[in-house]
């Protein structure tokens, strides 16, 4: 991933925080055949030296050949993003050297997939996977909610996949590169104009100014 310094985040705890808040990644493996992606749930645990992520795959899914291959793989986190536009900065009224851009939140992270076909541990993986997004709910719903026989074959047509990260990165891009006067332009602009509230806090917290 491009990382200029001004965009660079490598606090490991803000990497984490930011995966566990967005679970879903684009799992990217390349073989002879060319690139494959799968949007897939994942778990991340503190484990190693850049954290340990668990999920499960179709056994149906032709990338699970990919996973099994031993060769590292790519899975690419999203969260929030919106479109800036040049009209936003003050200094526009100066020069009208200003172009739009797009800021956004990305987390990487790369690493060796390992199948995991063991049923006890792909069901502790779906009951922590239910249980992360359920737990807010004020009468969350548990796997053994459901008819035992039915669980059991859901489970057969799925695969565990655990991959030990050996490197991760994250990019925080919301304006800091920007003077100050047009960073609060931008705070303005995406919530006068896109009601996005989300965005305007990123840029306001990463640009000095909340």
């Amino acid at each position: 991933m491009y990382l200029p310094s001004a965009f660079r985040e490598d606090s490991l705890d803000v990497q984490h925080d930011f995966i566990r808040a967005h679970p879903l990644g684009v799992l990217t493996t390349s073989a002879e055949g060319g690139l494959m992606a799968n949007h897939i749930p994942c778990l991340l645990y503190p484990e190693g030296p850049c954290g340990v992520l668990r999920l499960h795959v179709a056994r149906a899914n032709p990338q699970l050949a990919e996973l099994a291959s031993g060769r590292e793989c790519l899975v690419v986190f999203h969260g929030p993003q919106a479109y800036v536009s040049p009209s936003w900065y003050p200094t526009k009224a100066e020069t009208h050297k200003v172009v739009p851009t797009w800021n956004f939140v990305a987390v990487h992270a790369w690493g060796v997939p390992v199948i995991q076909d063991d049923p006890a541990w792909l069901r502790a993986q779906l009951d922590a996977l239910t249980d992360s997004q359920e737990k807010a709910r004020a009468q969350p719903w548990r796997v053994d909610e459901a008819p035992a026989d039915f669980i059991a074959a859901q489970m057969r047509v799925i695969v565990g996949v655990e991959i030990r990260l050996s490197r991760i990165e994250g990019k925080w891009k919301v304006s800091q590169n920007r003077p100050v006067a047009d960073r609060q332009g931008v705070v303005e602009g995406l919530v006068n104009e896109r009601g996005d509230a989300v965005m305007a806090g990123l840029v306001a917290r990463r640009g000095g100014l909340a």
